[in-house]
């Protein structure tokens, strides 16, 4: 039997893209939440928490008007940018962005938040900027917290559904990843390829997982 591995392909690159934007924007932005004293800190922690319990139909649909052209910030993308979000690989990967945000942030903020306060005092005292304390001090100090991190948020989007069908659809090549292949297959009882695509799916996440587990014991049993 001849398998289409398009969508697994898509959602492989979905997912590692996604991770790779997230890895870049949650350090900074964990980094800050870990040691802001704004009042707004509840609020700021909340809006990145809220994709953890929103239903995704709900994150999805409020995407779909946000990047409809029918909208403002549609119709200013579209003029300004040439550039349409809706039904497209790229509004998909600014949904799952935003979908798995917390699963990068919580982990690498946790893990600041868990390191002595002496360690940052004492990069400040030797005259080193923030900069160089996060990338040079503290991040090297706080490995498990990032490889949970990024694992998290490439299995987090690679299991994506209501958020990528609300703004992707099911387009072949553009925006059928595999989850929405699967409902596809089981609405045309064609249940030997969904099977394919899930078996493939979980077989990736588990090793995956499993990995990261082995990686942190020994990671975790070196800073001990």
């Amino acid at each position: 039997m001849n398998h289409d591995w398009e969508p697994l392909l898509l959602t492989f690159r979905l997912a590692a893209l996604t991770t790779l934007i997230l890895l870049v924007i949650g350090i900074p932005l964990a980094y800050w939440v870990a040691n802001t004293r704004t009042r707004f800190k509840p609020v700021i922690e909340t809006l990145i928490s809220m994709p953890l319990v929103l239903p995704p139909s709900v994150l999805g649909f409020y995407l779909l008007l946000a990047f409809s052209p029918q909208n403002a910030f549609g119709q200013w993308l579209e003029q300004w940018f040439h550039v349409r979000l809706v039904f497209s690989f790229a509004g998909l990967v600014i949904g799952s962005v935003i979908f798995s945000l917390p699963f990068m942030v919580h982990p690498i903020q946790a893990g600041l938040q868990a390191l002595p306060a002496s360690l940052m005092e004492a990069s400040r005292t030797l005259g080193k900027s923030d900069t160089i304390t996060l990338l040079r001090v503290l991040l090297p100090n706080i490995k498990p917290a990032l490889l949970s991190g990024v694992v998290l948020s490439f299995a987090h989007t690679v299991g994506e559904f209501g958020v990528i069908l609300m703004i992707g659809g099911n387009i072949p090549g553009v925006t059928k990843v595999a989850s929405i292949a699967i409902y596809d297959e089981v609405e045309s009882l064609n249940y030997a390829a969904a099977n394919f695509y899930a078996a493939v799916l979980f077989t990736v996440t588990f090793a995956i997982l499993l990995t990261v587990y082995i990686v942190n014991k020994k990671l975790v049993k070196a800073g001990g």
